[in-house]
């Protein structure tokens, strides 16, 4: 994929596609950036013939440069690297339906065994119940039990 991308930029610079043709995303737009890298092209270089090409869609000088410093250091991933933290997570209407059928089944079942049945973190688990138990209210009917 990164290597029809660098081509098609490059027949883009001889003038050979459309000039509204700019739907590069990052992972082809680094993959470009190596070609140029690996032809010998300066940061400065590279970055003035990716403005011309690709006008505003282009990344920054500095961008350009880091990419190219990450290629000097024998780094020739062109993807994003992993970044830390905490994974984001969303509670579904599906996951809440079949946390308060477990619960319902079994009063006395963990979290930490909900988590590992539905592949979903303790944390959200533990959320949750307390979300559908709230007042007694139920998360099909959204009425109070009395």
């Amino acid at each position: 994929m990164c290597r029809i991308a660098s081509l098609f930029l490059l027949q883009k610079l001889k003038g050979s596609m459309p000039d509204d043709w700019c739907d590069f995303n990052n992972v082809e737009t680094r993959a470009v950036i190596k070609v140029f890298f690996l032809q010998g092209k300066a940061p400065r270089e590279i970055h003035v013939i990716l403005t011309k090409t690709l006008g505003e869609h282009a990344p920054s000088h500095a961008t350009v440069k880091n990419w190219v410093t990450q290629f000097k250091r024998g780094d020739f991933s062109t993807c994003d690297a992993p970044r830390p933290g905490r994974l984001k997570t969303v509670t579904t209407p599906g996951i809440i339906d079949q946390i308060h059928e477990l619960t319902l089944e079994d009063r006395q079942i963990s979290a930490k065994l909900i988590a590992e049945q539905l592949g979903i973190s303790r944390e959200q688990v533990s959320s949750t119940i307390q979300k559908i138990w709230r007042c007694g209210s139920s998360p099909r009917s959204g009425s109070r039990n009395v």
